[in-house]
């Protein structure tokens, strides 16, 4: 069977990580942490997750022609991803992100965009015909609002299913809402978007329904280890996660994105194409690093079989 084709349009940084004790409070200074750097950034993050997961990925995407582009791309093209309209600027810097990550596997994370925040909707209508061949088109929030629209727009309007995870969180406008097949929050963006705070199933189902009415197709609230509450008009069900001792939680959304857009891109049905996301999603949680921890598809399907 052919690899499904996947669209992905966003940022690539390069994380720089320290590991700590605990994350620190403002006005504390902690020293000991263990330094290393990873490839990153959240739409980098979902192109390396769905290539892993068995995907033949496409990047829209903006670098710096700095070092960390170089690598950027060199990365991408070792996991079969197509770097055609990966576009460097004559200007901008490549992304970067500060993250530190605690002894529970907790982050905190700051990003300087850089690049990220040229990406135009001139550089997406470029890719037009790749989007419009796509099995989907999957996107988030790090890179320019009116880009992530024209994105929308090209990809509703030639059928393609529209996958948005809305990350890092800010309100969004209705008219992109109307355009998204499946939308994909945690529970603090689901707040955001909704004013409801996600305390339980209960409410995330009430924060689900909200969403559903703006126009959005389908609705999958991350509840971290607890799996993804899965809504649509019809029904709502909790898919549940895979018990695992976390060590880092950067791009567990991002690897849930990815190999979603693949399961579902294959034919899988939508809560078996949630399980396989949660999957990828819970090995890569087990791994520091946001693209070093992107699981391979055997590993997937092992976690699948054995649940653990």
């Amino acid at each position: 069977m052919p690899k499904p084709s996947i669209v992905v349009i966003g940022s690539s940084n390069t994380d720089m990580i320290i590991q700590l004790d605990h994350l620190p409070r403002p006005g504390e200074t902690i020293l000991g942490g263990e330094f290393t750097t990873a490839a990153g950034g959240k739409g980098a993050n979902q192109a390396v997750g769905a290539a892993r997961a068995g995907g033949q990925v496409t990047f829209v995407a903006r670098v710096g022609r700095d070092m960390f582009g170089d690598q950027a791309i060199a990365g991408f093209q070792r996991d079969g991803i197509a770097t055609e309209f990966v576009f460097r600027d004559q200007t901008a810097p490549s992304g970067v992100a500060l993250i530190f990550v605690a002894r529970d596997g907790e982050n905190s994370i700051a990003v300087a965009g850089g690049a990220n925040g040229k990406l135009s909707p001139a550089d997406v209508r470029k890719a037009k015909e790749v989007i419009a061949k796509a099995s989907a088109v999957v996107m988030q929030l790090e890179t320019p609002l009116e880009t992530v629209q024209a994105a929308a727009g090209l990809a509703a309007k030639a059928g393609v299913r529209v996958i948005l995870n809305p990350a890092p969180a800010q309100r969004l406008p209705d008219s992109l809402l109307r355009q998204v097949s499946i939308l994909t929050p945690n529970e603090t963006e689901a707040e955001l978007l909704t004013g409801i705070k996600v305390t339980d199933e209960a409410t995330a189902g009430q924060a689900a329904d909200q969403l559903l009415a703006k126009g959005v197709q389908t609705v999958i609230l991350t509840l971290g280890a607890k799996g993804a509450l899965v809504a649509t008009k019809e029904s709502k069900q909790r898919v549940p996660g895979f018990k695992i001792k976390a060590v880092d939680t950067t791009a567990a959304g991002d690897i849930f994105n990815g190999a979603l857009a693949v399961a579902l891109s294959e034919g899988q049905l939508l809560l078996d194409a949630v399980r396989f996301a949660c999957a990828a999603a819970a090995i890569s949680v087990t791994r520091l690093g946001a693209q070093p921890s992107a699981p391979k598809r055997k590993e997937i399907e092992k976690l699948l079989k054995t649940g653990g």
